[in-house]
């Protein structure tokens, strides 16, 4: 039988915990009673100087799958802002199944004068910096990298006391990819 200042403490835990529920399920929505976001996951658009060296890399090298992709026209390109009226092709890139998997958008853009930003280390430029890719086996996608010729920038470095660890690879534009994951 459990002592009455024990019931208490354990009353006491349950409605902070129960609180703590409600608090966060409130923060998710916005004051219409609406959630805030259809998607919790962000999507990503990348532009890169070779689109097929880039999906190769991102299929064969880090695992993402294909799903699709979509024409800009010109016009709308000019109209939103995402270009001066130059169209272009995005080619869609996904790391799972689920509706809210990450999705991955990459494009070439012809003769828009793209610069390739200084990627040596993430501080070297502003701006979105690096993905992050949680893996379930870093053994095995090293392995994988290793048989495409895609070195990691430097050995895989433990995390904590765990078994969980993290490389650094750069696609073919030099842009930074995080893998995150236990070894093997």
């Amino acid at each position: 039988m459990i002592a009455t200042g024990m019931k208490y403490k354990v009353h006491v835990l349950l409605v902070a915990w129960a609180l703590a529920g409600v608090l966060m399920i409130g923060i998710a929505w916005s004051a219409s009673g609406k959630a805030e976001f259809s998607k919790t996951t962000i999507d990503i658009g990348v532009v890169v100087s070779d689109v097929e060296k880039a999906a190769k890399f991102y299929t064969q090298a880090l695992g993402f799958t294909e799903t699709g992709g979509f024409d800009v026209p010109g016009q709308m390109a000019g109209d939103t802002g995402l270009t001066d009226n130059k169209p272009f092709k995005v080619r869609t890139f996904n790391l799972g199944k689920e509706p809210t998997a990450t999705t991955l958008k990459i494009m070439q853009i012809p003769d828009a004068g793209s610069k390739k930003v200084d990627n040596q280390y993430i501080g070297s430029s502003l701006g979105f910096r690096y993905l992050t890719v949680l893996v379930a086996d870093l053994t095995k996608t090293v392995e994988r990298l290793k048989q495409l010729q895609v070195s990691p920038v430097k050995p895989p470095y433990r995390l904590g006391g765990g078994n969980s660890y993290l490389i650094l690879v750069k696609d073919p534009d030099g842009n930074t990819i995080e893998l995150i994951g236990p070894m093997q």
